[in-house]
């Protein structure tokens, strides 16, 4: 059973998240910029994260911090800050694959080897994952399968939109269990309804490329008509105009990675203010965090590159 929304003030308190990620990690640079390049570039996520957890201290938010594996192994410090400011750490799979980019068994190595580290960095039990670029969709549904038996409690990895790199549009818009019998929850990214498609007001790249006010509407329509929480994401690197910028980009995906970045710190700080927001798992009910699980070391166990 779903819990009921959390509420604080009579109002409904969402859930905001951040996918801990480098600039240069994103799917819009994924043809630009190969794994192999990674490490020769420069890192930004540690400053950028450090002002995204200033915001939400300004504000008295807190929230989940999606994280990927390759983030946690060379920047310790910056889990052991997430965790101390009693934000909640969860899983982001190790170097931004996707999910539809895996056999099962790549899949399973993959958000074990993730889950075992940011446990033993961070001294939490993790409880969610996030797709990279929202990966799971028909073709990958067997996914949710693997995660609750890597121990994981929910995803929150399905869009229902119509998008170009991702999207199951069919899927349910709110919290639901997608294995009959079994107490794992997906909490998809939050839509509108509206003319008989679903309209995404979830953050992102959405958030920075249009109004303000037609985000605070569509969150606010959605809590009125259909007494739901919104889901909000955004990056690190949203909030980092002074990023280096890769040149030989397709037109599409320098706007989607380059666009509105001056305009992104000040958005947020406005919309933390407008509505009532908390960690993903508080919103929803999920078990709290506790001491991390005795590691598992069956032989199965491989590094994820």
């Amino acid at each position: 059973m779903v819990a009921p929304p959390l509420r604080r003030d009579g109002r409904i308190v969402n859930a905001m998240s951040v996918d801990v990620e480098e600039h240069f990690q994103v799917q819009a640079l994924a043809g630009r910029v190969s794994r192999d390049q990674w490490d020769g570039l420069e890192s930004r996520v540690e400053a950028n994260t450090g002002r995204v957890l200033d915001l939400f201290a300004r504000h008295g938010v807190t929230a989940t911090f999606f994280t990927l594996g390759w983030i946690a192994e060379r920047h310790p410090g910056l889990i052991r800050r997430i965790v101390a400011e009693g934000h909640e750490l969860a899983s982001h799979g190790w170097a931004h694959h996707l999910v539809t980019s895996q056999t099962p068994e790549q899949f399973r190595a993959d958000v074990r080897q993730t889950k075992a580290l940011l446990e033993d960095i961070g001294g939490v039990a993790v409880r969610g994952y996030r797709a990279a670029t929202f990966s799971v969709c028909p073709s990958t549904l067997w996914a949710l399968g693997i995660l609750e038996e890597e121990g994981y409690a929910y995803s929150s990895s399905i869009f229902p939109v119509h998008h170009d790199l991702y999207g199951m549009p069919d899927a349910p818009r709110f919290a639901f269990h997608p294995l009959p019998g079994r107490a794992f929850i997906e909490y998809p990214m939050t839509t509108l309804r509206l003319a008989g498609r679903n309209l995404p007001c979830g953050g992102g790249g959405y958030f920075r490329l249009l109004p303000l006010a037609l985000f605070r509407a569509a969150l606010s329509r959605i809590q009125a008509s259909e007494s739901q929480p919104g889901i909000f994401y955004f990056h690190p690197w949203e909030i980092d105009p002074d990023q280096p910028r890769f040149d030989g980009l397709p037109l599409k995906s320098r706007f989607r990675h380059y666009v509105n970045l001056d305009r992104m710190a000040g958005k947020l700080d406005r919309l933390l203010g407008a509505f009532a927001w908390d960690r993903l798992d508080r919103v929803f009910g999920v078990a709290p965090q506790g001491d991390p699980p005795a590691p598992r070391r069956p032989s199965a166990d491989r590094a994820v590159s």
